[in-house]
């Protein structure tokens, strides 16, 4: 099994200080810093695109987590990968050709995954699994953070570790706390977006060490 990675995710982060809030989770022990990119479109909510990405690059000193909440997203992962992204997720849901974009982000430099909706069964990525370095499991409905964990994941967790073996990335978003955290890596996964759960403690190095310390 791979080592419990935290991604911080920038969504709860005061947007009025971006860099010195990416700076200070890198400092307290993130392994990845999570951008949730939003288009209005795919979920309710906008966040931001490319040049932010790019100018907040120098601010972080971990990789750049990007998950990809926009429809078509083949027009997109050029400028994210031009940005600085290490890692590009986009959601099954909004792309009409997955394996083909699998492989053109991981000849972009980056590592490539998928992300999954609560309701998107994980059959859906099957055949794509030998191509995926990385599965992202929704355990909210994507679009607001803050929300309450949704508990029927972990059987999709569970299932989608059976279908990735031991050692590629299982990352879960939504609703990580200290408690959820354990039934995550329980469930298998490995890698924990957690937002206001982080973003909102003082002690940020200990709210990512208890995250990391949350093993059965």
């Amino acid at each position: 099994m791979n080592s419990i990675k935290i991604a911080p995710s920038v969504l709860s982060c005061d947007f009025a200080r971006m860099g010195e809030e990416i700076e200070d989770v890198v400092r307290a022990g993130a392994d990845l810093v999570h951008f949730d990119i939003m288009d209005g479109q795919f979920v309710p909510n906008i966040t931001f695109g490319p040049p932010v990405l790019a100018k907040l690059r120098s601010r972080c000193g971990a990789p750049m987590d990007v998950h990809l909440m926009i429809v078509d997203p083949e027009r997109y992962v050029d400028d994210f990968a031009s940005a600085g992204a290490d890692i590009i997720t986009f959601q099954v849901e909004a792309c009409r050709h997955p394996h083909r974009l699998l492989n053109h982000i991981r000849d972009l430099g980056c590592r490539a995954g998928v992300s999954l909706n609560p309701g998107t069964p994980e059959e859906q990525i099957r055949y794509l699994a030998p191509s995926l370095d990385m599965v992202l499991v929704m355990t909210v409905n994507p679009g607001f953070g803050g929300q309450a964990f949704i508990p029927e994941m972990l059987e999709k967790i569970r299932r989608i570790r059976e279908m990735l073996g031991p050692d590629r990335d299982l990352e879960v978003d939504g609703g990580i706390d200290g408690k959820t955290a354990r039934q995550v890596i329980e469930a298998g996964a490995n890698v924990l977006v957690a937002g206001s759960y982080v973003f909102g403690k003082t002690d940020r190095a200990e709210a990512i060490w208890t995250l990391r310390a949350a093993k059965p």
